[in-house]
């Protein structure tokens, strides 16, 4: 790089931080947002979290039925998001490059997993909320709208980082459509799907929390029933235990992906 791309690209870096700089400050004041009063409230926060979010013997009454909350929205994680990866699939081989069967499908495939990947989770509850009440498939279906986007677009950007050597050679020997993708690509991209897979499952158990206040269904709604009856330490119970769920999945994934990439 000589002396006058480095000046370019310095007076470049120095103007984007500016330009971040000036849109901090609007949206700032757009908001009426002021830092200071908010670093002077962290110490009351912090005062009122110690004093109220703690358990008490009375708040492990409550612990079976949280359970049983708990797992309902693990197991309508994993239902949504493995249902989810099959229709994902299907569109990923239609949208790729290396696998598609012509420009329209391709198009349609990738419309469709932008359409419903831009559009948050929450969004999806509320849209059906409307026709489908509150109910345990409202949520699994936010759930399964939102990851079929997501994983349509991981498992398309897999299938295009596969080695294009071995499609190639079966294409050359004759193979038909369905000998490629079962012989060529699908063995290349397993271990990114599968870990993809896991991200998501990771993923939509923090969601479906959120997703189940609106719905009334599994932790979420626990914790929205105890919130709106001040029973914080019950409250704190169930953020505890949410929070070693998350890490418990998080621990297994990691392991199975440490196995199979």
């Amino acid at each position: 790089m000589n002396e006058a791309q480095f000046k370019r690209r310095k007076w470049q870096s120095t103007i984007f931080f500016i330009m971040i700089i000036l849109i901090t400050y609007v949206s700032a004041v757009i908001t009426e947002f002021r830092l200071i009063d908010g670093l002077a409230a962290i110490p009351n926060a912090i005062v009122w979290m110690i004093s109220n979010l703690f358990i008490t013997g009375e708040t492990l009454e409550n612990l079976p039925k949280i359970l049983e909350k708990l797992a309902e929205t693990i197991f309508m994680s994993i239902a949504a998001t493995t249902t989810a990866a099959v229709i994902s699939l299907f569109l990923s081989l239609l949208g790729s490059k290396t696998t598609r069967v012509n420009g329209f499908f391709s198009m349609l495939a990738r419309f469709i997993a932008s359409f419903s990947r831009n559009i948050p989770v929450v969004a999806w509850a509320l849209i059906l909320l409307l026709s489908f009440g509150q109910n345990s498939i409202t949520g699994y279906l936010a759930l399964f709208v939102g990851t079929v986007g997501f994983l349509t677009r991981a498992f398309i950007e897999s299938i295009d980082e596969a080695s294009q050597h071995s499609v190639e050679a079966l294409k050359a020997t004759g193979a038909t459509y369905y000998h490629i993708v079962g012989k060529a690509v699908i063995p290349q991209c397993l271990p990114q799907v599968i870990s993809w897979i896991l991200f998501m499952i990771e993923t939509n158990i923090r969601s479906a929390t959120l997703v189940g206040i609106l719905t009334g269904t599994g932790i979420g709604y626990s914790f929205d029933l105890y919130y709106k009856m001040l029973d914080y330490h019950t409250v704190a119970l169930i953020t505890i235990l949410i929070v070693i769920t998350v890490i418990i999945i998080e621990m297994i994934s990691n392991t199975i992906r440490k196995v199979i990439l």
